[in-house]
This record gives C-alpha cells, sequence and structure tokens, in this order.
C-alpha cells in the first residue's frame, strides 16, 4: 500500500512541475552547443553600442546594454533596456526605447528614464558612504504594461549603488517610475508608481523625489491604467526584487529573481524563474502550490528563462541550456509542462569590444512579450535579449516551432513572394553585417553585408537530411568600394545537424575561391568582383569526397576536411568559425579591444538562387 501512495503522488507531482523530458544537451564547448536550429529563426540586432562614434549608436557612447523588454502596442514593437557608461551597477544609469514597424528595421534610441540624481548627503542603511555627485542605476524586470483601457505604460526602477559590491536591489532604492507612451510615439511625464519605504514612506510627504507621484497625475486613464496594475498579482510579482522585502503588493516573498509566467489550458498558472525554478499557482499568482524548485531535467544557470503559450496552442521556454549564457535556445512542450526537445536559436558570440563589470559572454536575459502585452499579427513568437551585455537583439522565431525540413529547396529569390522569399532561412543579422532581402538592378537577391570588423552576416538553410546531396547556388561578390577589389571573405559550409562542416567553400580576401582540405586549402580558381558565378557541389558522404563546378566547368574532386553522418545544414556566412570565448574563459573582461567603434569599407555578397537536390549515382 506503501508504494502504491508513493507512485501516486510521485506521479501527481510529475504532473504539476514543469519538466524537461527530452535525451538532447547543449555542448558548452560549442558557441551553438550542437544544437540543430529552429527553422527560419531571424535574430537581428537593434542596437549596437559604440563608444568611439556615438553618431553611429544615436548619440549615444554608454558601452553597458542590458536587460531588455519587449512588447507590441499600436502595430508597434518597442524594446526597452537598460545602459550604463561602462559596467553593471555602476552609476550612472539610464533606460532606452527602440520602435519598429516590422520588427526588421528599429528606430535609433530614445532616452525614456534619465538618470537620476541622489540628493548629497544622502546615506544608505548598513553603508559607510555619503552620497555627492552620485547618480542612481537602474534595474527592472519589467518594461512594459498594456491596461485594459488601451494605455500603454513603461516603467523603470532607479536603484542606489553607494559604492563597490553594493546592490541596487536590496529594498533599499528609490522607487519605481512609471510614463505613458502616446500613440504618435510622444512620452507622458515621469511619475513614481511605488517607492521605497527606505526613501520615502508612502503616507509621508514625498518631497525628496524629483518625479511626482503618479496620483498627482490629472489624466484618469492614465492613473486608472496605474492602479489596474498595481492590482495585478502576477505582474508585481515581477517587481519582488527591487521592492521592500515585505512589500504586501508581491505575494511570494522568496529569494527568486526575473519572474515569467503563462496559464494552463485549466487557467492554473505557471511560474519561471532564474536557474529554471519553477511552481503553479491556482488563483492567478496570489498562492504558490510549492515553494520554486529546479524545473527536473532543465539546464540553466544564473540567467533568465522565458516561458509563454504560443500561437498554435502549444507552449516554449527559451533560455540558455548551460551553465554559461550561451547558446540561446528553446524548448516546447503541448501541455505546458513537459518540453521534450531542445533547439537553437541564436549561437553566435561577437567579440566582446568594451570590457566592462559583470559582463558576460553570449545571447542571455532573454523576454518576450507577457501575457495582456500586445500579440504580433504575424503569429510568431518574438524575444529580446542582449549579447556580451553590449548589444540589443531580437528574434522572430516562426510558430509552429519545427527543427525538420521535408523537401529539397529551389529557391530564385527575385522570383519568390514579397515577405515570404525567407520565411525557411536562418538570419544572423548585425546592424554592420546584414542578411536580408534587397532588390538590387531590379530583382530581389539575399544580399550579404559586412563592414564590422568584429562579426559577420550570416544565412542557413536547413534542407532535407542526407547522405548524398547536390547544392547549387548563384552568387555575385560586389566591390567594397568603386575603386577597390574585395576583400572580404565568403565562407559556404555544408554541415551536418550539429553544426559539424564537412566541406567549406571561400571566396577569399585573395580573390581566390578556394576550398578547405584538411591543415591546407585547396585553391580552384581565381575570382573577380562584380561577376557572377554558378556554383554547384555535389556530396557524398560515403566515399567522404565532393565535386565542385562553377559556370558548368568541373573543378575537381576533393576529400571532406572532417566526417559526417548526413547534411542538413547550408551556411553562408562573410567570416571565419569563433571558438572564443569558451567554457575555461576568465568570465570578466576587463579590457576593451583596439578601435572598438570603427567600422571597415563594406564586401557585399549577392546571392540569387539556391537549391539542394538528391545526387543520383553516376555510372562508374
Amino acid at each position: 500500500m506503501g508504494v502504491i501512495l508513493f507512485f501516486c503522488l510521485t506521479h501527481l507531482h510529475a504532473q504539476d512541475t514543469v519538466r524537461y523530458v527530452g535525451t538532447t544537451l547543449s555542448n558548452v564547448d560549442y558557441h551553438h552547443g550542437q544544437l540543430g536550429p529552429a527553422v527560419g529563426v531571424h535574430n537581428i540586432q537593434v542596437f549596437r553600442a559604440n563608444r568611439e562614434h556615438p553618431e553611429l549608436a544615436g548619440g549615444l557612447n554608454w558601452t553597458y546594454n542590458h536587460a531588455p523588454m519587449l512588447t507590441y502596442w499600436n502595430n508597434t514593437y518597442y524594446v526597452q533596456f537598460l545602459s550604463n557608461p561602462v559596467g553593471e551597477h555602476v552609476p550612472p544609469g539610464q533606460t532606452l526605447l527602440l520602435t519598429s514597424k516590422d520588427g526588421s528595421n528599429w528606430s535609433k534610441p530614445t532616452v525614456v528614464f534619465p538618470p537620476y540624481k541622489i540628493p548629497d548627503g544622502w546615506k544608505k542603511e548598513g553603508r559607510p558612504e555619503v552620497a555627492k555627485d552620485l547618480y542612481a542605476v537602474m534595474h527592472q524586470r519589467m518594461g512594459f504594461y498594456v491596461a485594459t483601457n488601451k494605455r500603454l505604460l513603461t516603467l523603470g526602477f532607479y536603484g542606489i549603488v553607494m559604492g563597490p559590491k553594493d546592490d541596487p536591489n536590496d529594498g533599499n532604492g528609490i522607487g519605481r517610475a512609471v510614463r505613458e507612451i502616446y500613440s504618435d510615439g510622444k512620452f507622458g511625464p515621469i511619475y513614481f508608481i511605488r517607492h521605497n519605504t527606505s526613501w520615502d514612506n508612502r503616507s509621508a510627504d514625498r518631497t525628496k523625489s524629483t518625479y511626482p507621484f503618479y496620483t498627482t497625475s490629472k489624466d484618469k486613464g492614465f492613473v486608472d491604467a496605474c492602479n489596474e496594475l498595481l492590482s495585478n498579482t502576477l505582474m508585481m510579482q515581477q517587481w519582488i526584487e527591487e521592492a521592500d522585502r515585505n512589500d504586501p503588493l508581491i505575494s511570494l516573498k522568496k529569494d527568486v529573481k526575473a519572474f515569467s509566467y503563462y496559464h494552463l489550458p485549466d487557467n492554473r498558472v505557471v511560474g519561471l524563474w532564474k536557474h529554471a525554478l519553477t511552481t503553479i499557482s491556482k488563483d492567478d499568482g496570489k498562492t504558490w502550490l510549492y515553494n520554486p524548485l529546479r524545473a527536473p531535467g532543465f539546464v540553466n544557470s544564473n540567467a533568465k528563462i522565458w516561458g509563454q503559450k504560443t500561437s498554435d496552442g502549444q507552449y516554449v521556454t527559451v533560455y540558455n541550456p548551460s551553465e554559461f549564457r550561451w547558446p540561446l535556445a528553446l524548448s516546447t512542450s503541448k501541455d505546458g509542462l513537459n518540453y521534450t526537445n531542445l533547439l537553437l536559436v541564436n549561437g553566435e558570440i561577437t567579440s566582446m569590444r568594451y570590457g566592462g563589470a559583470y559582463k558576460s559572454y553570449g545571447p542571455q536575459y532573454v523576454r518576450g512579450i507577457e501575457e495582456g502585452n500586445g500579440t504580433p499579427p504575424d503569429g510568431n513568437l518574438w524575444v529580446t535579449y542582449s549579447v556580451n551585455k553590449e548589444d540589443i537583439w531580437v528574434s522572430r522565431i516562426p510558430v509552429p516551432v519545427t527543427d525538420v525540413v521535408t523537401s529539397h529547396p529551389n529557391e530564385t529569390f527575385a522570383t519568390l513572394p514579397a515577405g515570404e522569399e525567407l520565411k525557411l532561412w536562418n538570419i544572423y543579422s548585425p546592424i554592420y553585417a546584414s542578411a536580408k532581402i534587397e532588390p538590387l538592378d531590379g530583382a530581389k537577391a539575399l544580399v550579404l553585408r559586412d563592414k564590422d570588423p568584429f562579426d559577420y552576416a550570416k544565412a542557413e538553410r536547413v534542407i532535407p537530411d542526407s547522405k548524398k546531396v547536390v547544392v547549387e547556388f548563384t552568387v555575385a561578390p560586389q566591390h567594397r568600394t568603386a575603386d577597390r577589389a574585395n576583400k572580404g571573405t565568403l565562407h559556404i559550409e555544408f554541415q551536418d545537424a550539429k553544426g559539424n562542416a564537412a566541406v567549406r567553400l571561400m571566396f577569399d580576401s585573395d580573390s581566390l575561391l578556394k576550398a578547405k582540405v584538411g591543415y591546407r586549402d585547396s585553391n580552384i580558381q581565381k575570382y573577380e568582383a562584380g561577376k557572377q558565378y554558378d556554383v554547384r557541389i555535389e556530396l557524398d558522404r560515403d566515399k567522404r569526397m565532393f565535386t565542385t563546378f562553377v559556370n558548368g566547368q568541373s573543378k575537381g574532386t576533393r576529400l571532406f576536411f572532417a566526417p559526417v553522418a548526413s547534411f542538413r545544414r547550408v551556411v553562408f556566412r562573410t567570416g571565419g568559425v569563433r571558438r572564443f570565448p569558451d567554457a575555461d574563459t576568465p568570465t570578466d573582461q576587463s579590457y576593451d579591444l583596439p578601435k572598438g567603434g570603427e567600422l571597415e569599407p563594406e564586401a557585399v555578397y549577392v546571392i540569387k538562387s539556391f537549391k539542394t537536390s538528391a545526387l543520383q549515382n553516376r555510372a562508374e
């Protein structure tokens, strides 16, 4: 009887706890974790830090940029993120806002919460310092709220750091600010919506505060929106880190961080926090069934995990599945409790151009659109995150999520429907190394541009799993400038499901088309900028050999430089393989890279068509 009772309790507990039941794990020795990609993900850089040339960063030269938030309202995407001059929790701090109509083209940043001066003479309990010309830092786990009266609020928290090792989230900050974003893109006045009692007792005169309290606003709709937010228990749970430790608005008073949540079909709420901690509520967050526990099977360290219901009625979690902040991956679930797979979202780590306190490598601190905060019309999953706590990105993840392609592509970009050209392509597109469809000479093409000395553009196509395959593409390397030959590089790799390459072709910077053959590169032929090249490559997994044709002429047969089980991915990339950082790289980079804000003359590669097919056996 005791055994039966134990089995029933264990089974019930399993069904009431989010868990990962898949078998795929991430390999931290690779930036991509050796994970197969979710098909069609577009990774788009929306802000690139630049200390030397602030005119290239919307007039801003601060290089710590982190903790972005995302919402969709008034047919517009909004991203909000924190910014400090150099490092984390090193004042002053401010919060910036970006907007986009399509998710691909983004505005310059606008300061939505400016630096806040702490009154001279201020002392913080438990700290010896006395404030003198000191500014607050900002830290918030919630950026937006769309009220039922259609008002859009943006929020930020001003915390106090008196000196080294001080914590702005110790409950002794200034308070949470709020302002409205209007439909014409303008902003309302800044108010405080909640103070820390160590700063201003809620029943006392708030003369210390630079901004008034929200209840003084004469805009009834704005006040109503703020009151509605304050009554939303689940939204308030996001405030736990910065708020008073005994704030009555927050139901679960535990040492948990970066709350996200979603509803199950039976209206229970799944809560998720850093370290993949989880619990469940039956009453919309007023009480929780058990103390947050680590979700069984999930691998996640001190980085955010995002969970939400997707437009197809299923569920997804997005997070770093390692003890490091790479790669960025997702897992899907049909019931919101049992997660079954692990797929790549973004497996790239560019150089950290600027050192600073607590700047971790990798794509991290992911957030999506909270329930009730807008629904993009394309039905896809949108998330935002920082890379290296320096640059800000968004990812569009197609729904339904899949990692499988069953049909060989035969794509001439000029003839594909507008907006559908890259539907099944995975894109990595920094601001100064873009990968996108462009009209050139009256015809659309996939264009890779690169003038970023620290990053590259990448376009990747998942193909049907093949042991013998023909890949054909038309590419035209362009001049960097009108009077200078192309000095960039384009790598084309033929990879397995885990991202291991067997063959690499290179339009190299010395104007030679090459193939990697073991340690050495094998020259195929010269190429000229501005000319078109029709490339056909026949790959035979069993023989470990490939034959290359250029403009219909055979260029010989060569051996793979590494074996693979099959071919699953073709990658076009304007740079070489990156292996720094790795699991043994020191966490904190204290140095800047030389010329971190400089750009290079632009290299351009125009890909006009792409096709794969099964390789037919030739007569011996």
